[in-house]
């Protein structure tokens, strides 16, 4: 779909840029030539001519020409029926300021990372759980907003596997710029694997005392497969296999998770988790620890 798009452009841009080539050829044309006497029946076939020909018919051609590009491709994001395999389902919704990721045939839940399929069309359904955002992928091609109370649709379908970048691009608040999607196509029966891994996963509490602030403050919101089932924030059953944290912020390893626990306000000011400051360090710690567990 990115390529159709692409071509539509340069289309368009190659049409406009010849059609200002003959205007301005013309125009010196008219600025050099010597003028001539004209009788007036032959003057208002001139005029009738270019009335024709430059106010009906260039139009009209450059009308078609562009419906006969644009057409294909504006299809082509339309969550049509298609022959053969049925398109993949999957819901994000925007968060200020994260992703939520849901593959529903599968009952997968994760975040700020979108793993799909190569070759295969997906109907991807977007909306948003409190302010407007936009769903856009530049290397998918296609960009739609998402707006609380409506679900929106578009067809995408990657021709090939890759790291790619998601970012809301519609501005949602203070840290708009920190809403980054990860994005990653992977071939079919890697995919596969990955949605099975995650459809299993069943995790224990966490020992002893961060267990218990997990329980009584992080599980409130967050959900873990076999543990919590908060649905307020970012579902962390297969935190430790995602590449960053915040959405982007910072590269998710041992250290980073720790600075995050104790320093993720200042890190992403405003984000809806609070301070932790009342814990002691080695509880968070022995959380962080937890965490690193959550994978498949």
């Amino acid at each position: 779909m990115a390529r159709d798009v692409a071509n539509v452009w340069w289309a368009m841009f190659g049409f406009s840029a010849l059609v200002l080539l003959v205007v301005c050829a013309l125009w010196i044309h008219a600025m050099l030539r010597q003028p001539r006497e004209v009788d007036a029946a032959r003057a208002r076939r001139i005029n009738r001519n270019w009335l024709v020909g430059g106010g009906l018919i260039l139009p009209t051609a450059s009308i078609l020409a562009l419906l006969a590009f644009g057409v294909p491709a504006g299809r082509g994001m339309l969550p049509l029926p298609v022959p053969g395999e049925q398109p993949l389902r999957i819901e994000i919704t925007g968060h200020q300021w994260w992703w939520e990721v849901r593959y529903p045939d599968s009952g997968v839940v994760t975040a700020n990372q979108f793993i799909l399929p190569v070759d295969r069309p997906l109907d991807v359904v977007v909306t948003s759980a409190d302010v407007v955002h936009s769903f856009w992928v530049p290397r998918l091609g296609g960009k739609l907003d998402m707006i609380p109370g409506r679900s929106n649709t578009l067809r995408l379908a990657a021709s090939e596997t890759g790291v790619m970048r998601g970012q809301c691009a519609e501005f949602c608040g203070s840290q708009h710029a920190h809403m980054i999607l990860h994005v990653e196509v992977l071939e079919a029966d890697a995919f596969d694997r990955w949605l099975a891994a995650r459809g299993s996963l069943a995790h224990s509490p966490a020992p002893g005392a961060a267990g218990q602030v997990f329980d009584e403050r992080c599980g409130q919101c967050h959900r873990v497969a076999g543990v919590s089932e908060g649905t307020r924030a970012p579902d962390l059953s297969d935190l430790a296999s995602r590449p960053t944290l915040g959405a982007g912020v910072i590269a998710n390893d041992a250290e980073a998770l720790r600075r995050w626990l104790r320093e993720h306000q200042s890190l992403k000011h405003g984000n809806a988790m609070p301070n932790h400051d009342d814990i002691p360090a080695e509880t968070l710690d022995q959380l962080a620890d937890w965490l690193e567990t959550l994978a498949p």
